[in-house]
């Protein structure tokens, strides 16, 4: 089974559930889970910024081979760049775009 986690809140208690879910599924010890992926968009930007409060959650979710993925759009509206990303945050043009690849791949929806 393959889950992908649309980050797309700026509640903080939602980007920490979020990432909570992250990382329960990337240790779920059953072994029916294969990939899990996240894409941040709209408000849900802010936890994949450098420097924020949840930079050392993402670098370990990144380091354990959860990739990470940012809408283009959304940085521009935001006027961030992708430096302002957390290193290893990917980009991608549309977060929605994204997130509905994924699940033409067989990937599950999440949403906190």
């Amino acid at each position: 089974m393959k889950s992908v986690i649309h980050l797309i809140s700026g509640d903080e208690s939602e980007q920490d559930t979020a990432l909570a879910i992250a990382r329960n599924l990337l240790d779920d010890e059953s072994g029916t889970i294969d990939d899990v992926a996240v894409v941040a968009q709209s408000k849900g930007i802010e936890s994949v910024i450098n420097g924020g409060d949840r930079e050392e959650r993402v670098l370990s979710l990144l380091d354990d081979g959860v990739p990470f993925k940012a809408c283009t759009n959304t940085l521009d509206v935001m006027n961030l760049d992708e430096s302002d990303l957390i290193d290893g945050v990917e980009t991608v043009p549309e977060g929605a775009v994204e997130v509905t690849r994924l699940e033409n791949e067989g990937y599950a929806y999440m949403r906190p």
